[in-house]
């Protein structure tokens, strides 16, 4: 499907911006058919600016990138929906959106694995999660297994509470463990719903 620019008389569609984890709406933007070329081929958002009347780049000053994940065209044809992974805060007055909401998912564990994401990408010495991505995969996936071991032991007996610590301890390394390669939750959730879907 193709964005139809003609729609408007300046030639500007609105683009909707959007956590692709959390699935916050960050903020709202313009684009023209350059502003969206652009935006593919660097793989940051990039809008048309109306006040400095040229081509920007979220984030080229400040560094906050906007990493495009997808890009969805409405029903219409004259509205983009924009899925991004957000670089730092989005808004310039430092807030997470320009609608001054914090951007935090409704699931704990989308906001538990950018923690993960973070302590991999800016690894810190007293960070015990930092510290498992330094060892390496092997060691990760030795973690996981211990882990997993533990949970088996503890679902054996009647301790819920101690059932409910190492079963947390094991999807916390699972986490960890799926960055490690790679991956996200949301890359697991789609092969579930792909074995779940009606024809499946």
């Amino acid at each position: 499907m193709t964005i139809d620019f003609a729609k408007y008389a300046d030639g500007l569609v609105p683009a909707i911006i959007q956590d692709g984890v959390t699935n916050k709406v960050l903020m709202l933007g313009f684009m023209n058919q350059d502003a969206l070329s652009k935006t593919k081929e660097l793989q940051k958002v990039t809008f048309y600016s109306r006040t400095k009347n040229r081509l920007w780049t979220k984030g080229e000053e400040s560094g906050n990138f906007l990493l495009v994940k997808e890009i969805i065209i409405d029903c219409d044809k004259d509205t983009l929906l924009i899925k991004v992974n957000p670089v730092g805060s989005v808004c310039h007055t430092g807030a997470d959106t320009c609608f001054n909401e914090k951007n935090t998912s409704d699931n704990f564990l989308f906001d538990l694995e950018k923690i993960i994401i973070d302590r991999k990408n800016n690894p810190s010495e007293q960070s015990y999660t930092s510290s498992l991505f330094k060892k390496g995969i092997n060691k990760i996936a030795q973690k996981v297994g211990e882990e997993a071991v533990e949970l088996v032991i503890e679902a054996k007996d009647d301790n819920a509470h101690l059932f409910k610590d190492e079963a947390a301890d094991l999807l916390f390394h699972y986490l960890i463990l799926l960055q490690a390669k790679g991956f996200g939750l949301n890359n697991i959730i789609g092969v579930l719903k792909e074995r779940h879907a009606p024809n499946s």
